[in-house]
């Protein structure tokens, strides 16, 4: 939902911008819930949850949407796709989160859904240039997957020490990032000579953000404590596929291999967190 939102909301600020003002508006948004309440996080999860942010979040999506640029939607979520094997196996080597096999059949049947839905060859995103310089957008999109990966470790290793609840965690985290993004703060404030959209935009933000940027890194964080990072990644990663029935309001039309694609991903979910398959 917050991607047709950000999809659909007319803006000439930059992806470093676009970034940094989402992460100040939910920022806002949470930062009430959780000053009042206790903190019992040590400080060195608080450090993990710090650098999370600031890999994941200030890098990691600054290099996605610069890939999304060069690449388009299609590539740059094909490469996206190997998320849930690279944090996977990272898990393993650094955290010690061995998959069962069956997990492991789970993740490649996940990856595959995602890979089914973007090969339709989705629209290009407004502005892209994806036949100028391929070679950097791979790269970007590339840099993004590490990050984003680092930044899922990070905090699962924060958060398995416990102490944060998923909210602090959040918090935390877009707090990093947008000290990071903070030097874009004159440009996003400078005012613009452009023609404002007949419509008002704040209400789009907004939801935008609240869905998001604040729910979504919430229930992000929410799944990364009480799964192995792979795993949580993995079901992070049916984003594309969740995006199915959405698809004719954003002028798409998944076909049957959308609905097939749909079905692979619900058994590689289910493989994922051991859903039995009889009693």
């Amino acid at each position: 939902m917050a991607s047709l939102l950000w999809r659909r909301l007319p803006t000439s600020l930059g992806a470093g911008q676009l970034n940094l003002l989402k992460n100040l508006l939910a920022l806002g948004l949470q930062l009430p819930l959780v000053l009042g309440g206790p903190w019992q996080a040590s400080p060195r999860s608080l450090a993990l949850l710090a650098l999370s942010g600031i890999v994941g979040i200030a890098f990691g999506d600054g290099l996605f949407f610069a890939a999304l640029r060069r690449l388009g939607t299609r590539r740059t979520l094909t490469l996206d796709a190997g998320g849930p094997a690279v944090t996977a196996l990272a898990g393993m080597v650094l955290l010690g989160e061995v998959p069962r096999l069956e997990q492991w059949l789970g993740l490649a049947l996940i990856s595959g859904a995602v890979l089914l839905v973007v090969r339709r060859g989705a629209a290009q995103s407004p502005g892209a240039f994806p036949q100028e310089r391929p070679a950097i957008g791979v790269l970007l999109a590339l840099g993004a997957l590490v990050c984003g990966s680092t930044g899922a470790l990070l905090s699962r290793a924060a958060l398995s020490e416990g102490g944060a609840t998923p909210l602090q965690a959040a918090t935390v985290r877009l707090a990093a990032a947008s000290l990071v993004l903070l030097p874009l703060l004159p440009g996003l404030l400078a005012p613009r000579r452009r023609p404002r959209p007949a419509r008002p935009r704040w209400p789009v933000l907004l939801l935008a953000t609240l869905l998001g940027t604040s729910a979504g890194i919430v229930l992000q964080q929410t799944a990364l404590a009480g799964l192995p990072g792979g795993l949580a990644v993995a079901l992070l990663a049916t984003a594309p596929v969740m995006a199915v029935p959405l698809a004719r309001l954003d002028g798409d039309r998944p076909g049957i291999e959308g609905v097939i694609a749909a079905l692979v991903a619900l058994a590689g979910v289910s493989l994922v967190v051991g859903l039995p398959w009889r009693s």
